[in-house]
């Protein structure tokens, strides 16, 4: 395994909530404001900013390999793909993000 599909596949593994992003995706933005609402522990969670990355193909690949697609955001909870900024933002809204972010003592 290369660099950046080990950096990815080890912050999904160890941080109760990871997430592969870029800073101008509006998607992105949609994700983050609604995990920002819940004051998550630095130590809890991993944003992976990867538009200046060299290996940012390479990661996205691997996203593609992993959840079936290569778009950001890819939300983790738990190691678990919940999917983008608008599946993140539909599971806030009908009150069942919270329930996961706890079941993974992200919270």
């Amino acid at each position: 395994m290369s660099k950046g599909k080990d950096l990815a596949k080890t912050l999904m593994e160890t941080k109760k909530v990871f997430v592969v992003s870029k800073t101008f995706c509006p998607f992105c933005v949609k994700a983050m404001r609604v995990l920002d609402k819940y004051s998550i522990p630095a130590e809890n969670i991993e944003i992976l900013q990867i538009e200046n990355r060299p290996d940012m193909d390479e990661i996205q690949d691997f996203m593609k390999s992993v959840t079936g697609g290569r778009s950001v955001p890819r939300v983790f909870i738990g190691g678990k793909c919940i999917g983008g900024g608008d599946e993140t933002q539909t599971l806030d809204k009908q009150g069942k993000l919270k329930p996961m972010l706890e079941a993974v003592g992200a919270l």
